[in-house]
């Protein structure tokens, strides 16, 4: 008895780490890190940062946290296959282990930038980290018909099971829509019947998404206004699926002016990291507090 005590106190401890709501982000720190080309987002697996962007090709780069920096690790990845540009624009990486790795692409369609074509492409990813390139790494290219503008993948978890999540980018009509991975990864496009799972409205300008596993929480990274601004907004994932549209748990303002892209909680959930496509001062450490 004594020890399941014990067990019970330790596991209560583990909960509490996260176990109340975000209140405020600051930033900490900024900083620049070059050869991104407009830096588009950032992936925390296995202990690495992935920073991704669109250079004159779309590439990667890997780079580990010491303290509130990032450092590069002298690897570079290239969406290429035979050198040429696949997805020179990734737009989001849904990654989980044991389950289809996914990266979004947006293509303009014209010189205004008023008509966009989205693609989400399921990769092998172990082959890729290992080739540094999409040769023979590229399993499915799936037209992201159902979106309004953009695809932006991120895994979340519904109900004790993996869901690959994506959301708009525009001013009307946004949404997140949930897929079941495994289907997706053999499509040719997400409109195909049976395909969606779930969706929801959301609010406007939504460059990414990532997902606190812990509480539940799917975090909306946003401009709050086209192109420019920063905003985090926090939504109860359960009851936005359940009631159709977004329930927002808190929206979090920053001080930058530019265009947030992308954002990650660290190992640390009080530690986040935002990148934005500005060619200097692109990096951002964020503090965060919280509250029952």
């Amino acid at each position: 008895m004594k020890l399941f005590g014990i067990a019970a106190i330790v596991s209560c401890l583990a909960i509490s780490t996260f176990s109340q709501k975000p209140l405020s982000a600051t930033i900490s720190k900024t900083f620049t890190l070059d050869s991104l080309g407009a830096c588009q987002g950032i992936s925390f697996q296995n202990g690495k940062y992935f920073l991704y962007g669109d250079r004159e090709v779309g590439v990667m780069r890997a780079y580990s946290l010491i303290k509130d920096s990032l450092i590069y690790e002298n690897t570079e990845y290239r969406f290429t296959i035979n050198g040429e540009n696949i997805i020179k624009h990734p737009t989001g990486i849904a990654y989980r282990k044991r389950l289809p790795t996914f990266v979004g692409n947006s293509v303009r369609q014209n010189a205004s930038g008023t008509a966009w074509k989205a693609f989400i492409y399921a990769i092998n990813w172990d082959g890729f980290l290992k080739s540094k390139t999409l040769d023979g790494n590229l399993i499915k290219t799936i037209e992201d018909d159902a979106c309004i503008q953009g695809a932006r993948p991120e895994y979340v978890r519904y109900k004790g099971k993996w869901f690959m999540a994506t959301a708009d980018y525009g001013n009307k009509a946004n949404e997140v829509r949930l897929y079941d991975p495994t289907l997706l990864a053999k499509a040719n496009k997400t409109s195909e019947k049976g395909l969606l799972f779930k969706k929801f409205t959301c609010a406007a300008w939504v460059q990414n998404l990532h997902f606190i596993e812990q509480e539940g929480i799917l975090v909306l990274i946003q401009n709050q206004i086209e192109g420019r601004k920063w905003r985090l907004t926090f939504l109860d994932l359960a009851k936005s699926i359940a009631n159709g549209q977004e329930e927002v748990i808190k929206v979090i303002d920053l001080d930058k002016a530019d265009e947030l892209e992308g954002f990650t909680l660290t190992a640390d959930v009080t530690k986040g990291i935002a990148v934005s496509s500005a060619r200097k001062n692109n990096v951002s450490m964020v503090e965060l507090s919280y509250g029952r």
